[in-house]
């Protein structure tokens, strides 16, 4: 009888020692999905903001040589191109919130929570009804154990 209540809890040691690794596996990869996604939603941004960056540049230069020629002087052009430039820096700088930060935290936000599937309205039925299957599976086998 002993044996039997021996053997019982060595094999339930050894099946929570199993979920336990396999939990811990699972949530490493979960992790390292969410770090890719982050990742590639990073550099993508990156990309994109060097690409604008040499179209500024390049339009302001053309900007400038337009406005040098038709006031015959590059350095008048230039002055007003930079000018164009400081007050665009200007408006950036003071609606950074709202142009830059917001948008982008969204956009992460958006991105971590569709990969962890979660609806940040929290009126996803369908979501609900499977949480609930779930657990009622997740019952289930700590009742078989």
């Amino acid at each position: 009888m002993e044996d039997n209540f021996g053997n019982y809890f060595n094999q339930t040691g050894k099946v929570a020692k199993e979920y336990l690794e396999t939990r811990l596996d699972l949530i490493k990869l979960q992790a390292a999905g969410k770090l890719s996604k982050a990742l590639a939603l990073f550099f993508s941004l990156i990309l994109a903001f060097l690409l604008f960056f040499f179209v500024i540049v390049f339009l302001g230069m053309v900007l400038g040589f337009w406005i040098g020629e038709m006031t015959n002087s590059v350095t008048l052009g230039f002055s007003c191109s930079a000018g164009l430039f400081i007050l665009l820096l200007a408006v950036l700088l003071i609606f950074r919130k709202a142009i830059i930060q917001r948008p982008l935290s969204n956009i992460l936000v958006r991105e971590l929570m569709s990969e962890m599937d979660i609806d940040p309205e929290g009126d996803n039925e369908e979501e609900k009804g499977k949480d609930a299957i779930r657990k009622t599976e997740e019952e289930e086998l700590y009742e078989q154990l």
